[in-house]
């Protein structure tokens, strides 16, 4: 019996779950958002909050625990110096899911999971970026 035991084995192997979760964690800090299945996202959405968390902390074992997690020293910076700080005043919920409809292959619900006061700010930095190639010129 299942009792008490949290998570989705996602059908897969502990270790290529974990290793699956880092690298969609780190996607996911990277690009502030990310299209998968919904069942990856459900899963997704507990470590990427809780190394928020961490990041909200911003201490020597917050990071120690984060680079335990994400196993990557550019994902620890951008958690510790982009993401976590958006986040500082808000409680929790800082992802969001929305439903995208059917894979046409497999049929499997695709979601798009984003961190949800992030996406602005990452589209309002491009557009500074394109401002600054424009009057270069």
């Amino acid at each position: 019996m299942r009792h008490n035991k949290k998570g989705l084995k996602l059908g897969r192997t502990k270790s290529h779950r974990a290793a699956l979760l880092s690298n969609m964690a780190y996607s996911l800090l990277l690009h502030k958002e990310i299209r998968t299945t919904h069942a990856k996202a459900k899963e997704l959405r507990r470590y990427t909050e809780r190394l928020i968390t961490y990041g909200k902390k911003d201490s020597t074992h917050g990071r120690r625990l984060a680079f335990k997690f994400l196993r990557r020293k550019e994902g620890v910076k951008i958690l510790f110096d982009e993401v976590a700080p958006l986040y500082k005043e808000r409680q929790g919920g800082y992802t969001r899911i929305i439903k995208l409809g059917n894979r046409k292959n497999d049929n499997a619900p695709v979601v798009l999971i984003q961190l949800v006061d992030a996406v602005n700010i990452d589209k309002k930095k491009k557009d500074n970026k394109k401002d600054k190639k424009i009057t270069k010129e």
